[in-house]
């Protein structure tokens, strides 16, 4: 087996078992790895440091399969990841009565690249690093022994896989083309996903427990949903006894599911309206009209893919929250997100305080909202936190 040697005084993160291995933190490889080849990492005194897969294109050149020296990389590795994996999740499941929910999200879960979300009787993979490609086939036909299902969906379509030197990929990695939608359970809301067409692998399953939120806020309440993508938070309110949602997405298509979601659920369609429009041009518009909301969600897209992004990413949040919190009427909530992993959290909440400052606005941090349990965060790897929220009371 090939292997990689750090430079002095780089293995402190190694130590500490973080999976990853920067390009600047090595010193010279022996022998001639092929990307996404699982070599060896040691210490400038040849002391075993960790086992993963080679990727000479990307910045983060190694990423580390597993730490114990005497675990073979194969295919019973990956059977017993994808086994630990669905066995941490069981109870979850079963409470909830999840048919829609995330089986394997990548270092998290000891598969760097691995990201594999359940929905229905299919499963939806994105492979997106070396290291994932080289061993998909083995993957997917572990998934196929562990898992019976109707089909397995790969959405490798990612710009992340570009850093790897791979091209982007979608299509049936085995069985059966998933159909234009799927319907799956969260508790007691349905939903229709679009496996092929949607954002990521279709759904926002990271959002689920902060959907709960709505129980408590929402009833009675006229919400305005901002960037409602397939209208999850909408639903949710509308069932939590919403007077009346208003749905804002730029997206034709996924303001279209939306309505087949309301339907799904039985929920009153003249309780709810979808708009179609760019959100930072209608919070300005409802600011100018005057509206006023009891409850205002903000669940923008990524907004920095970069660490150069953060100052711009920084201005769009603090604008969109500046606007929504003039909106709120008194002791109005405000839901507001971030999925940037490289935003902060007290970054995050800077920018919210800030944006109730420039507002004249008292506001109260009630509650900090993280990704859904099925999208754990490895105590090792803290990178693996990139949702965060607030659930904010504005007077």
């Amino acid at each position: 087996m090939a292997f990689v040697i750090l430079k002095p005084k780089r293995e402190k993160s190694l130590l500490r078992r973080h999976p990853w291995v920067f390009s600047g933190a090595l010193a010279k490889t022996r022998g001639t790895p092929e990307p996404g080849e699982t070599v060896d990492v040691v210490s400038p005194r040849g002391g075993w440091l960790g086992r993963g897969a080679y990727s000479p294109r990307s910045q983060i050149c190694v990423r580390i399969w597993t730490f114990d020296e005497r675990e073979v990389v194969d295919a019973q590795f990956f059977r017993n990841r994808l086994e630990r994996a669905l066995h941490s999740r069981r109870e979850l499941i079963d409470r909830l009565h999840l048919t829609g929910y995330r089986m394997v999200n990548a270092e998290s879960d000891g598969l760097p690249g691995v990201i594999i979300d359940r929905y229905g009787d299919y499963l939806v993979c994105q492979f997106l690093t070396v290291g994932a490609e080289v061993w998909k086939d083995t993957i997917v036909e572990q998934l196929g022994a562990l898992m019976p299902c109707e089909g397995v969906y790969e959405r490798s379509d990612s710009p992340v896989r570009d850093k790897e030197g791979l091209t982007r990929r979608a299509g049936v990695a085995a069985g059966k083309e998933p159909p234009d939608v799927i319907a799956f359970q969260e508790g007691p809301h349905r939903f229709w996903v679009d496996v092929r067409n949607g954002h990521k692998t279709g759904f926002y399953l990271d959002q689920r427990e902060n959907r709960m939120q709505m129980n408590g806020l929402a009833e009675g309440a006229e919400i305005l949903n901002c960037f409602s993508y397939t209208g999850g938070f909408g639903v949710s309110a509308l069932k939590a006894g919403a007077r009346h949602v208003t749905n804002v997405d730029m997206s034709t298509a996924a303001l279209d599911l939306s309505q087949r979601n309301m339907a799904l659920n039985d929920l009153d369609q003249n309780r709810v309206e979808h708009v179609e429009a760019d959100v930072f041009k209608k919070l300005r518009y409802y600011r100018d009209a005057a509206r006023r909301f009891d409850l205002i969600v903000l669940d923008p897209p990524k907004f920095a893919d970069s660490r150069a992004q953060v100052g711009r990413a920084s201005r769009g949040y603090k604008d969109i929250n500046l606007l929504a919190i003039k909106l709120l009427r008194a002791g109005g909530h405000l839901l507001t997100f971030s999925c940037s992993g490289l935003m902060e959290p007290e970054l995050f909440q800077k920018i919210v305080a800030d944006a109730a400052l420039d507002a004249g606005r008292d506001a109260q941090i009630v509650r900090r909202l993280n990704q859904a349990a099925d999208h754990p965060t490895a105590l090792n790897f803290p990178e693996g936190h990139y949702l965060k929220g607030l659930l904010c009371r504005v007077w």
